[in-house]
């Protein structure tokens, strides 16, 4: 700077007015470095006189300021380097004012970096890393000054580094982040700047690490520290050089905080060398599950886990609950969402051998209405877990995990034969006892509610406006499901129950049965049947008249003309009507282009038909809703052997028209292998025929997703009564509670509150069943200090438990203390938040008493600074 810019700076300062009180002004012009000595000796300013301190008359100059002239402003020139404990000038100077002008002190004020002789020579030493005014103004953008070496250092590297906190975590983390070690682009900016000791300082202090200065044995011992904070030394042994058990709790803060936060897959690549470079999937395959299911840092370990799961579950080496409690555990793990339809898909498989297990001495029912009670009660949960299971599946085949994929696809053939060849079979060979004689004769089971008499019935008997919505091949479970959702989900009273679909269970008659009618029957139409209502056609295109012809206000619509109208078009095209017949088809259309799709297709439609109703409540006013089918259906994944499908040769000249698991013939044909059944089209002059158990008779068409025989998937027709409860209506005031929903609740189940190690334990209960009224509810967990602080990892709680007995719904979760000092004498809090933030959160007064706590620590050496 020159020196005449410094006098016009000066002069500028003198000229400012003084303070309340103040006579005069003082500035000392610290210069230690002498750039200004030359030039000082001609300096005069206008408004104040100058005065240079020499080594040898600091006293004169002292007496000067203090004693000899007390009136004129001064600029006191200061070339010296001073001990603050025996500056002469102290008592002066606070009172006075500073001024500098070399290039160092302007750069230190441009970064809030106090100015003492300390400060200045790293400043100095560091002189490349502060040309850039990038940098400089990043050094600039913390928060307070910078008056200590370990915080200049502090800020150095993690401007190197890009990272905007001055955090041990964040500038490992992000050196971690910048590539293998010869390509690593921090590495070499560390040495560009002369800054990697300090990096190789902090990096020791912090994580033990005190090898070669290489990146890739850094992130190993980093990644390798975190794993054993949960982990069994055993499961690591061998491996102790390369890692730190002392330094763990700060390997682990940083991953868990990074595999847990948003940026959690740039981890992925880091794990996924740690993994290879260690051969760390051959140790972990030499364990149990139970050496590996506390620790979540790697994916690996879930990929490891899953293996074992998957063996486990089809070997029947270990029992379904245990397999269940630890797929449970892992569901808070940070990986759990890449493989969720891995653990998903075991889950079921351990439920479906519960169902098994406790269902060895069933299927021995000898009154159809009691084998229909159990299947409507009971046994289609066995399909609704086949169902689940396989949307898992599908998952799994778009999805690529090739160390799992084939185990996955092994655990599918033996969902396969669990299901097919002991369920099915065993369901459909007492079914098809029970019922034989009642469908031969009658045609109709006793005791059942009938398809055919839906309309009077059901329809008829609602009070006032009903809406009815017909989903077309809705099974039973896949409807059980829907009535479930829509009572969790809404204020409404939900109740289902079946009806036994009419024969042959296909599209056309069980749609004509829904409609009203006094009579139903069938024609004969170009190599297949018609059903006539009244001697009228029944296609899609006549059921409005039909409606009509029994109710002037009634009308019938498609779900998607119906759901393609604006708002305003679908309450005209309703409004005054009575009855409101809606058509759905997601279910069995998707079956037409490719029957694997059938059980995602499920999904949609319950999806699709929740939103209806929000739609006809919400927009169009009404309160009654019923919900029902026109058939269900059988389906199997896999192809069929030869032996599921019977020959038709010896009755093929008969057949007026035929699916693969119906048959309607003329009245010549008499196939003793069939079960004769009577029906509407025996007015026709025609027979009914219906294979065994699950057999599907050969013919065009695929085999996998069928319908139209008798099994109880085909004939056991939902329905589901819907009735909407506004707010102010009398029936919801009185039984709020029961309507309204609200998340289950957990709390600490641990009775002591005082916290003495590092890693710790606790016991949670979740207080209600998730039933009726109460919902699931996900809770994170954690333990911070007065001031809100977090001290610990958070822990997730799924409180999603439907058992009634109470030690069925308790919880324990491991937690970790933050590698920081803690006092026996401050208050510390255990607090429990929804994840959605609707409830209050919970606080537990706890103690953290800890012998030896780890403190800050001191990365640079340089305790007593």
């Amino acid at each position: 700077m020159a020196i005449e810019d410094i006098k016009k700076e000066l002069e500028k300062r003198f000229a400012e007015p003084l303070d309340e009180f103040y006579k005069r002004r003082i500035i000392f012009w610290n210069d230690e470095d002498g750039e200004f000595l030359d030039e000082i000796e001609s300096l005069t300013l206008c408004n104040a006189k100058v005065l240079v301190l020499e080594a040898g008359h600091l006293f004169s100059a002292k007496q000067l300021l203090s004693s000899t002239d007390l009136v004129s402003n001064y600029l006191v020139y200061n070339p010296l380097v001073v001990d603050p404990e025996h500056d002469w000038f102290l008592d002066i100077k606070l009172y006075s004012e500073e001024y500098r002008a070399d290039k160092t002190s302007r750069l230190m004020q441009e970064m809030q970096i106090v100015n003492t002789a300390e400060l200045r020579h790293v400043v100095k030493d560091f002189k490349g890393f502060f040309n850039a005014a990038s940098r400089r103004k990043a050094m600039a953008s913390f928060d307070g000054f910078i008056d200590k070496k370990s915080t200049l250092y502090m800020s150095i590297l993690s401007v190197i580094c890009g990272v905007k906190e001055r955090e041990p975590e964040l500038i490992i983390k992000s050196s971690l982040l910048a590539g293998a070690d010869l390509e690593n682009t921090v590495k070499m900016d560390l040495l560009k700047y002369g800054a990697s000791p300090l990096f190789w300082s902090l990096v020791e202090s912090a994580t033990g690490y005190h090898g070669s200065e290489n990146m890739d044995d850094l992130v190993n011992h980093v990644v390798l520290s975190a794993v054993s904070r949960t982990m069994s030394s055993d499961v690591l042994s061998g491996l102790e050089s390369k890692y730190s058990d002392i330094h763990s709790g700060f390997c682990y803060d940083l991953v868990f905080n990074w595999i847990h936060g948003q940026d959690k897959n740039s981890f992925r690549s880091i794990a996924e060398f740690v993994e290879s470079n260690l051969s760390l999937l051959d140790r972990f395959n030499q364990f149990e599950i139970k050496d590996l299911e506390d620790t979540d840092i790697l994916p690996i370990l879930d990929e490891v886990i899953l293996s074992k799961l998957m063996y486990a579950v089809t070997k029947r080496s270990m029992d379904n609950n245990s397999i269940m409690s630890v797929i449970e555990k892992r569901r808070t793990s940070a990986w759990y969402d890449d493989y969720d339809y891995f653990y998903d898909g075991i889950y079921e498989v351990a439920l479906m051998n519960q169902f098994y297990d406790s269902h060895l001495n069933s299927f021995h029912h000898v009154v159809a209405k009691e084998m229909w009670d159990a299947y409507t009660s009971d046994y289609y949960v066995m399909d609704s877990l086949y169902r689940e299971f396989h949307i898992d599946f599908s998952i799994c085949l778009q999805n690529l995990h090739p160390s799992l994929d084939d185990s996955f696809k092994d655990l599918a053939d033996y969902v396969e034969k669990e299901y097919k060849n002991w369920y099915l079979d065993k369901l459909a060979s007492n079914w098809n006892t029970v019922i034989e004689q009642d469908l031969s004769s009658t045609g109709k089971i006793a005791g059942l509610l009938q398809q055919t008499d839906f309309y009077q019935d059901i329809v008829r008997n609602v009070d006032g406006k009903v809406f009815v919505i017909i989903s077309d091949a809705m099974r039973y479970d896949v409807a059980y499901d829907l009535a479930r959702q829509l009572e969790i989900e809404t204020t409404a009273d939900v109740e289902i129950c079946a009806q036994q679909g009419i024969y042959p269970t296909i599209t056309k008659y069980g749609m004509a049965a829904l409609l009203p009618h006094k009579d139903l029957s069938v024609v004969e139409n170009n190599g297949s049947t018609k059903v006539l209502v009244d001697g009228h056609s029944s296609e899609m295109a006549d059921r409005d008249g039909i409606l009509k012809s029994y109710s002037e206000n009634s009308v019938a619509f498609k779900y998607k003309d119906l759901m393609s109208m604006k708002r305003d078009e679908r309450r005209a095209a309703v409004k005054g009507k009575d009855i409101i017949y809606i058509y759905h088809d997601t279910i069995d259309a998707s079956s037409h282009n490719d029957e694997t799709t059938v059980y995602n297709a499920c999904y949609r439609a319950n999806h699709e038909i929740k939103n209806l109703v929000n739609m006809i409540c919400s927009e169009l006013n009404g309160l009654n809703v019923i919900i029902t089918s026109d058939h269900g259906f059988l389906y199997t994944y896999q192809e069929l052997n030869e032996s599921d499908k019977m020959e038709r040769s010896s009755f093929k000249k008969d057949i007026v028209e035929q699916g693969r698991r119906y048959v309607i013939t003329n009245d010549l044909a008499n196939p003793d292998f069939l079960m004769p059944i009577k029906g509407i089209y025996n007015g026709a002059n025609l027979l009914g025929f219906a294979p065994r158990e699950n057999i599907r008779i050969k013919g065009a068409g695929g085999t996998k997703f069928v319908h139209g025989g008798t099994s109880l998937q085909e004939m056991c027709v939902p329905i589901i009564k819907y009735k909407y409860l506004r707010t102010g209506y009398k029936a919801y005031r009185i039984n709020k509670d029961k309507y309204d929903t609200k998340p289950v609740s957990i709390a600490l189940l641990s009775s002591n509150r005082k916290i003495s190690n590092m890693i710790f334990n606790l016991s949670f209960y979740q207080k209600e069943a998730v039933k009726d009224s109460y919902v699931p509810c996900t809770y994170n967990v954690y333990i911070t200090d007065a001031n809100g602080n977090e001290v610990s990892d958070t822990q997730k709680i799924i409180a999603d438990k439907t058992s009634t007995v109470p030690k069925d719904r308790e919880f324990k979760c491991t937690f970790n203390l933050k590698s920081q000092q803690f006092s026996n004498t401050e208050t510390y809090y255990l607090v429990i938040v929804d994840e959605e933030g609707k409830k209050v959160p919970i606080k537990e007064e706890v103690q953290i008493d800890i012998a030896m706590a780890i403190g800050d620590f001191d990365f640079f050496g340089l305790d007593g600074e």
